[in-house]
């Protein structure tokens, strides 16, 4: 059986997220099969600059980030995962589109408004 952990020691863990996310980090949206964790990326469609912190603290082993203002569409395709980097470009964590993420709409084309209308990430128990 996978080890279980306290809620409160899942909150820590979220909030070091934020910590390691540092001031401004970015948020990417790509097309195609998400690669192995940390992979090379297929065609990024647009960029997003996260708030500053990334999140308040987490809660109920859920961190809450704060929504990003809107981007503009720097590629056509349809958005099916994303990945979170340092605003060095540090690769921090990849997360899927519907399922972390949810946008106005999936689908980009160059020059379109892109919104993050909800966001969050989750450490539950195996």
């Amino acid at each position: 059986m996978a080890a279980g952990y306290a809620t409160t020691l899942r909150n820590a863990q979220l909030d070091a997220i934020t910590a390691a996310i540092g001031s401004a980090g970015k948020l990417a949206l790509y097309d195609g099969t998400r690669p192995a964790t940390g992979g090379a990326a297929t065609t990024k469609l647009a960029e997003f600059t996260l708030g500053t912190p990334f999140a308040a603290a987490a809660a109920s082993a859920t961190l809450s980030p704060t929504l990003p203002p809107d981007t503009t569409g720097i590629a056509a395709g349809t958005a099916t995962w994303g990945r979170i980097t340092t605003s060095g470009g540090t690769f921090l964590i990849d997360l899927g589109v519907g399922a972390e993420i949810t946008l106005n709409t999936p689908v980009v084309s160059i020059g379109s408004t892109c919104s993050v209308t909800s966001f969050s990430i989750a450490r539950g128990n195996a």
